[in-house]
């Protein structure tokens, strides 16, 4: 029903849908919040992202290492493996981007648990058969050098960052307040721990 006003024009309020509308959203924001919590709930550990791979193919010293080229700060470990040595998911989760970028080479992108992004670069060839879901341990490439890594030892360049950000973490390192969001991946291998 509407009324006439001069030239506006006023719809009548209508109690029965914004009571429709408010419910609707509430339920919307809870599945929202549900579907958050549970991110947090699945277990993160994960295994070393290079097959066969030990807790010495790295060296611990480089996540967040100072210089390193145009990045400044190293914001991962970088696994060494003979080239087309099998580059396997570090956990399970959504795969969000796999193709080539500039620094980075041929890269996988995938979302794990805790809402963490898992970053795989310089790899020489990204899996045919790779779908949108990985299960932990599941191919997703193979070793190379990539993108910026041209030239030398073939190695898995490989990031963790966290959507929430961790704000304690945060420190007076060069780049410091980004370590709310990237984490040491090595902390994270069951085979480390």
């Amino acid at each position: 029903m509407c009324i006439l006003y001069g030239n506006v024009v006023s719809k009548s309020f209508n109690i029965k849908n914004y009571k429709k509308e408010k419910t609707l959203m509430k339920k919307i924001l809870t599945i929202l919040s549900i579907v958050v919590l549970l991110g947090f709930l699945v277990p993160s550990s994960a295994m070393i992202p290079v097959y066969k791979a030990a807790c010495n193919d790295w060296n611990p010293k480089t996540f967040w290492f100072e210089p390193w080229g145009s990045s400044g700060v190293h914001k991962g470990i970088d696994i060494f493996a003979k080239k087309h040595t099998p580059v396997i998911s570090a956990t399970s989760g959504l795969i969000i981007f796999r193709g080539n970028i500039g620094k980075g080479g041929n890269v996988v992108l995938a979302i794990g648990p805790k809402w963490r992004l898992h970053y795989y670069a310089h790899l020489n060839s990204i899996s045919d058969e790779l779908g949108y879901w990985v299960n932990k341990g599941e191919k997703l490439g193979s070793v190379g050098n990539s993108g910026n890594a041209m030239g030398k030892p073939a190695h898995l360049h490989y990031s963790v960052v966290s959507l929430m950000p961790y704000p304690w973490r945060i420190t007076d390192q060069t780049q410091g307040w980004r370590k709310m969001f990237y984490m040491n991946p090595a902390d994270e291998f069951e085979s480390c721990l």
